[in-house]
């Protein structure tokens, strides 16, 4: 736990580094929710972070704050996230100045998890290309650190969702050789994450879900 505390002093101080105005930096791990423009739900199920971290704090002992919050990337609090969240159904849409932003944030120790929460698919793509123009993004080997970095998850994603009925799947972007952006479809997880009458997910499948966010949340803080 001591290791991961520094590492997240070390990931914010990083970030406010190369960023001009003043953020506070703190041990204390937030998740931020990310705004975007373009239609789709950003903002959906708010208890998903809050439960996930109080989760986080219970198995792995971190210092947490355990609230909704989301965060525009034009915003001067942008860079005082280590971990950040963005999943809804439907379009998105980056400005260039946000392109820019967040390209600064990822190569600067930043972390984006995504998760398609169903219809996200092709503009997440879209836009990320934008922000690695040249960087494909690739599915994870399911030998890769995050799925056994807290709880093991020899098979990859666990399958939440049904959605189309498709397997679960992982990728990922790399930057300089670290993952920076990890991005989930045909599975939910996030979903799961949410209060349990929410989605009425069965037990089994919120635990898992919540297993798995915190081997999302270990790996960010530790690579």
């Amino acid at each position: 736990m001591f290791r991961v505390v520094i590492l997240v002093l070390t990931l914010l101080v990083g970030l406010r580094e190369v960023h001009s105005q003043q953020v506070r930096v703190t041990s204390v791990l937030k998740i931020a929710r990310l705004k975007y423009s373009g239609g789709g739900d950003w903002y959906n199920d708010p208890s998903a972070e809050v439960n996930l971290l109080a989760f986080v704090r219970q198995h792995v002992g971190i210092d947490v704050e355990p609230r909704y919050e989301f965060v525009d990337i034009a915003s001067e609090n942008f860079f005082s996230y280590p971990i950040v969240f963005l999943t809804g159904h439907g379009n998105i849409v980056l400005t260039e100045t946000e392109v820019r932003r967040l390209r600064t944030y990822l190569e600067n120790g930043g972390f984006l998890f995504a998760d398609d929460d169903y219809g996200m698919d092709k503009t997440f793509r879209r836009e990320m290309r934008k922000v690695f123009p040249g960087n494909q993004m690739v599915e994870l080997p399911f030998t890769h650190g995050i799925y056994h970095s807290q709880f093991a998850f020899p098979g990859g994603p666990p399958k939440i969702h049904e959605h189309d009925g498709k397997p679960a799947h992982g990728f990922g972007l790399f930057h300089n050789g670290r993952l920076v952006v990890y991005y989930t479809y045909e599975t939910n997880p996030s979903d799961g994450w949410a209060d349990p009458d929410v989605h009425n997910d069965p037990e089994p499948k919120r635990q898992d879900a919540l297993r798995f966010g915190t081997n999302i949340v270990v790996w960010a803080l530790t690579h």
